[in-house]
């Protein structure tokens, strides 16, 4: 009997010293007791090995949860704290990242978008030999008017799917050079690959769109805005969605895939919102860089937003 009104009143005075304390604690702490008040999803068949609910990206079947690379590329929006990216480096050793996509791959996704680049080309090559890894790879490239060669190197080293970085896409819609992202699509086509374009700009849609380019996909970011650092412009590498609604009411029109990315702005959001926020106003696949203790979690949640999501105002790509 002791025992049992020791550990009532340890949990009341627990709860009371929480309320207390988010009076008192800053946004971080604020958010960390949050979290903590959340119960952890339940294991279900998503995370036991099974596969993930996929989509058709052209000829592929991807699963709708994608594994981003920005954390694996050792790099992060991380507004102004210079440490991030190094720390990083430090935690994802070889080690570390095929541990994490092998842990994507248990849990039934099968797609990871990583940008190209030397590492990336070291990292796939020993993943594929040293574990077995069959995770496809979706590239990320950055062209120039006058130079394609960063696509036709994916396509050889492995690559099933190529899109022009966002930034790039929105340098060249706003110098007014959309038939580069044109001859981008041809190029990655011809190699035999899938085509996207991507974008943080609605403005680079809306060319796509009115160019007739005809990409297999977008890449289009894509959050609510609602968290204390999301701007305006100009930002501290803060937020990437500039405009939720309009971005929603663009892509109710726009045929092709969608691949929402920056859909947890850069970590500001917890993927317990920003997940079915994504799913339920149009995106039909989400791109989430994911540190390997996170990706059970993420899994479950984004599994549990498909659900909610099945019935919506956008068709589901299928």
């Amino acid at each position: 009997m002791s025992t049992n009104l020791s550990r009532r009143s340890f949990i009341q005075k627990s709860t009371v010293a929480s309320a207390g304390a988010a009076l008192t604690f800053g946004f971080e702490e604020r958010a960390l007791l949050a979290q903590q008040s959340q119960p952890a999803p339940a294991a279900s068949a998503a995370s036991s090995g099974r596969s993930f609910p996929r989509g058709k990206l052209g000829k592929l079947s991807v699963s709708r949860l994608i594994c981003g690379g920005n954390l694996i590329s050792s790099f992060a929006h991380s507004r102004d704290l210079i440490y991030v990216s190094p720390l990083l480096r430090h935690y994802f050793t070889d080690e570390k990242v095929f541990e994490t996509l092998a842990l994507c791959e248990a849990h039934g996704l099968n797609t990871a978008i990583l940008r190209l680049d030397n590492n990336t080309l070291r990292i796939l090559d020993g993943y594929r030999k040293q574990r077995g890894g069959k995770i496809q790879w979706i590239a990320q490239v950055k062209i120039t008017e006058n130079d394609l060669d960063e696509i036709p190197q994916a396509i050889d080293h492995g690559a099933v799917a190529v899109y022009v970085h966002g930034g790039v896409g929105d340098s060249l819609v706003a110098e007014g050079k959309v038939g580069v992202l044109g001859k981008a699509i041809e190029r990655i086509k011809q190699g035999g690959a899938i085509a996207g374009i991507g974008g943080h700009s609605i403005a680079v849609v809306k060319a796509c769109e009115r160019e007739k380019l005809a990409p297999d996909f977008y890449m289009k970011t894509f959050n609510s805005k609602r968290y204390w650092s999301a701007g305006p412009m100009p930002r501290h590498d803060s937020v990437w969605e500039e405009t939720p609604e309009e971005t929603k009411v663009l892509m109710e029109e726009v045929e092709q895939p969608w691949v929402a990315y920056k859909v947890l702005g850069a970590g500001a959001i917890h993927p317990r919102e920003g997940f079915p926020y994504a799913f339920q106003n149009g995106a039909d696949f989400l791109c989430v860089g994911m540190f390997d203790f996170q990706v059970a979690e993420d899994v479950e949640l984004a599994q549990l937003a498909l659900e909610k999501s099945r019935s919506r105002s956008r068709p589901w790509s299928t």
